[in-house]
């Protein structure tokens, strides 16, 4: 059987290629009753457009892609949802990179899109989130943005100029302790993440600031890192409370360490929020699935999605949006967190 091309149908409708495009591609108004013409050809054929002709005649590909970290982490599925439903709307198919974390990997996966011809790149976490990225990482990604452009999410590459989604964690952890010292708490621990990360240490700087401003500190034996799971507030909370004396509130860097707390803190024999309050951070989906409901802070996850692609489309299409699009956190209480008794 014969393969049906765009010459064929644009010769049984008697008319030019470029009119059979603009039909296939809707870029510019074609007369009614010619698109009509055109489209029951098409249907009649069952024509499929060859999407590398396509993308070849219009060096774009339709397809962007998301550079992430850990897939289960639910922060980042969140983020995904929200930008996948708006690029399906504007026509793109995504590839997903999960890095596990693994900076030779993020660096394998950007050489991969390059090659795929990738008309644009959402990168989360990894060397983005870093307080000192190694030059030759950073540069590495400066340097593709020559080819494809890349839009940041919740991180930074200093001095790269390029473009950022993001928010302000800094302001959500300020709001998650001021809630803890309304509640009437003054002693108040925090727990998770990695030293390294940009995303730990401004939200331990917010932490400590908001509580000097009420003339209290952040008892060093009450601030832990490790890591960003499950498991690993379990284990940091385990060590602030086999302590003599114990925090009445305890701020984590997100919900899963917060889920763990809970469960160090119901180990313990423990009541929550009536001996000790947990907050945690993201307001994923895992917030509503404990018991009880975590308080938390939320970053707007798809939000932050549908803007990195909107701002993605922009660039492709030749606009110039803003370079950064900062998000207002939103505290969200729950009953994780009481008053002091």
């Amino acid at each position: 059987m014969k393969t049906i091309t765009i010459y064929d149908i644009a010769r049984e409708a008697n008319v030019s290629v470029a009119t059979v495009s603009r039909v296939l591609n809707d870029t510019a108004p074609v007369k009614a009753s010619t698109r009509e013409t055109i489209n029951k050809i098409i249907e009649k054929h069952q024509f499929q457009p060859n999407a590398l002709a396509r993308s070849l005649l219009k060096k774009e590909t339709g397809t962007i892609a998301m550079i992430l970290p850990d897939i289960t982490n639910p922060f980042f599925p969140e983020v995904f949802w929200g930008a996948e439903n708006v690029a399906r709307e504007k026509g793109y198919s995504f590839f997903l990179c999960n890095t596990a974390g693994d900076y030779s990997r993020e660096s394998e996966y950007l050489s991969i899109l390059r090659e795929k011809r990738v008309d644009g790149i959402i990168f989360l976490g990894g060397r983005i989130n870093l307080t000192n990225c190694p030059p030759d990482l950073s540069q590495e990604v400066i340097e593709l943005t020559r080819h494809v452009p890349i839009v940041l999410v919740n991180g930074n590459l200093p001095k790269s100029g390029l473009h950022r989604i993001y928010t302000d964690e800094a302001a959500g952890a300020a709001l998650a302790t001021q809630h803890l010292i309304d509640l009437g708490h003054k002693e108040i621990g925090f727990i998770g993440g990695m030293d390294e990360t940009t995303t730990t240490q401004v939200k331990i700087k917010a932490v400590k600031m908001k509580l000097k401003e009420h003339g209290l500190g952040l008892r060093k034996e009450w601030l832990r890192t490790g890591d960003f799971s499950v498991q690993g507030g379990r284990n940091l909370m385990n060590q602030i409370l086999d302590q003599e004396h114990r925090p009445t509130a305890v701020l984590c860097v997100n919900d899963f360490t917060a889920i763990g707390a809970i469960k160090a803190a119901f180990e313990h024999g423990l009541s929550i929020p009536g001996d000790i309050s947990i907050v945690g951070f993201d307001d994923t989906p895992l917030s509503t699935a404990v018991i009880p409901e975590l308080t938390t802070v939320s970053q707007n996850t798809n939000k932050l999605g549908e803007l990195a692609v909107e701002t993605l489309h922009q660039i492709i299409n030749g606009s110039n949006p803003k370079k950064q699009i900062i998000l207002k956190p939103e505290l969200v209480v729950r009953s994780s967190s009481g008053t002091l008794v």
